[in-house]
């Protein structure tokens, strides 16, 4: 049997929570012909670069300009996987990018307003296969979130140094955004 997703909501600063639209959240994705459909209206520019997504609690993709905050994209709701995604017509099949196939090039879990675990991949990979998207087999640039439990600071781990960059005290080898 297998291990439910797990939710994340939103840790970010409340301003940002407080100044969404209800009318705000990302572009929804639920098969090829809508991702099709969203590569239609976004500017060619902007493919150049990766976008924001969510992965909403429907396991439904969403996406939204990359410097869109990711709860907006997600409507203020929680969430299964956010990050950033970008996108590259197939070469291999040799069609041209508005009406060529697409693949994943490069998908995260960066997001410091929900700040994923690792964990959340699988949820992001079933939402990308829905879409039609061919991707990596893992992020291709995962972050490790810890909250410091004597300072309450977000940290992103780096070359595995569970030290708050803050107060030096130990971060948990578990994920703990979950609690302030």
């Amino acid at each position: 049997m297998a291990t439910p997703a797990r939710r994340y909501r939103y840790v970010g600063p409340a301003d940002i929570r407080a100044g969404i639209r209800p009318d705000g959240a990302g572009y929804r994705v639920t098969c090829p012909a809508d991702f099709a459909r969203w590569v239609a209206s976004v500017a060619v520019p902007e493919l150049a670069e990766p976008v924001s997504y969510v992965v909403d609690l429907t396991g439904v993709l969403r996406l939204a300009p990359r410097r869109s905050e990711h709860v907006a994209c997600a409507g203020g709701q929680d969430v299964l996987g956010a990050g950033e995604v970008a996108f590259v017509p197939d070469q291999a099949g040799g069609r041209n990018v508005p009406s060529g196939h697409w693949v994943v090039s490069y998908v995260s879990n960066q997001s410091t307003g929900y700040c994923p675990d690792l964990d959340s991949w699988p949820a992001v990979a079933s939402a990308l296969d829905r879409a039609g998207l061919p991707h990596p087999h893992g992020f291709t640039a995962g972050l490790i979130f810890r909250r410091c439990p004597d300072c309450g600071l977000c940290n992103v781990v780096r070359d595995d140094d569970f030290s708050c960059v803050a107060c030096a005290g130990d971060l948990p080898r578990q994920w703990n955004l979950d609690r302030r």
